[in-house]
Formats: C-alpha cells, structure tokens, sequence
C-alpha cells in the first residue's frame, strides 16, 4: 500500500505553521512598509522627471535622473536582500516543522500499513509522480496527529492561515482522472 502527502499542505496546515507563519509576516511588515516608502518615494521623483523633465535647466535634469538612479539602485538591493531574507526564514521555519512532523508521518505510515509515502507536493513534470487518487492522501491525517501532538492551539477563529507569499515549493494539484 502506498500513501501520499504533500508535505508542503501539512506543514503550512499545521496549527504550528500557521501560527509561526503568520508571527513571521507580522514580523516582515514593517521592512514592506519601508520598502514601500522608498518605492512610494522612488515613483514620485520618477513622475516628477516625466512632467517637469523638460522645464528643467540640464543641471537640474541631470541631478534629478541620478537621483532616481542612485534611489532605484538601493530599492532593489533592498528588496533582493528582503526577499532573500524573508525566503531563508520561511525555509527555517518550515524545515523545523518537517524536522518534527516527519517521525509523525512515520509512526502513521506503519499503523496504517503503508510500504511508501510519497510528497506530492510538486505537480508533475517536477515531479515524477503523474497521478494519484485521494485514497491514500494522508496529508489531513498527520496534520491532525501532529496538532494533537505539539499542542500547539488553532488559530483564533477568523484568522486566515498566512501562508508565506514566497514558499518553499508551489502547491500541487490533485488529479481526480488519470492522464490520456
């Protein structure tokens, strides 16, 4: 018998993830508010060159374009190392959970009686699973167990679960039929 998970799916549905997830993109606000103050700014002085651009005396002009050179140069250094920097907690975060789910996922795959688990987590061609029912998803099961276990609570009632805008892999469809 074999089974499936998406690995990505129970991590991110744990109460754990959604919880770790969210308190990281809360963190993570207030470099996005900067960083949209510096694009806020960055977009000003480029509409300001688009309308006044040709009153301008060539000094001017010229100050006013490497002005935006020089701010648009250290916007995007800025959001690279954001973004470098929110992708490396999001894996951290993510890989401390798998780290402590896995031996979950194991302990259900052998009372269940499953000889494989396969992570379905990537859609086929990345990965070189093509099809696979519902069946034996065991995905809910060990986001069930795992909540059981870490006694960590579920969020508030309305709270959305944060899934992370940068993930560390993209979720994956399920296919209902097999492929033709």
């Amino acid at each position: 018998k074999i089974g499936t998970i998406n690995i990505e799916q129970a991590v991110l549905g744990s109460n754990e993830g959604q919880r770790d997830f969210q308190a990281l993109q809360k963190k993570l606000e207030p470099k996005q508010n900067e960083l949209k103050g510096q694009n806020d700014e960055l977009e000003s002085l480029q509409k300001q060159l688009q309308t006044q651009g040709d009153k301008l005396n060539e000094d001017a002009r010229a100050t006013l374009v490497k002005q935006i050179e020089t701010k648009k140069k250290s916007f995007d250094r800025a959001v690279q190392d954001a973004q470098e920097d929110a992708q490396n907690q999001q894996k951290e975060i993510f890989q401390r959970i798998l780290q402590k789910m896995a031996p979950v996922i194991i302990k259900h795959a052998q009372e269940g009686g499953y000889a494989m688990i396969v992570d379905t987590s990537n859609p086929w061609p990345q990965s070189p699973i093509l099809w696979y029912g519902e069946g034996g998803d065991i995905t809910k099961a060990v986001v069930d167990l795992y909540n059981t276990q870490s006694g960590v609570p579920a969020p508030a009632a309305g709270a959305t679960p944060a899934a992370p805008k940068t993930t560390p892999k993209p979720a994956a469809p399920k296919a209902t039929t097999p492929p033709k």
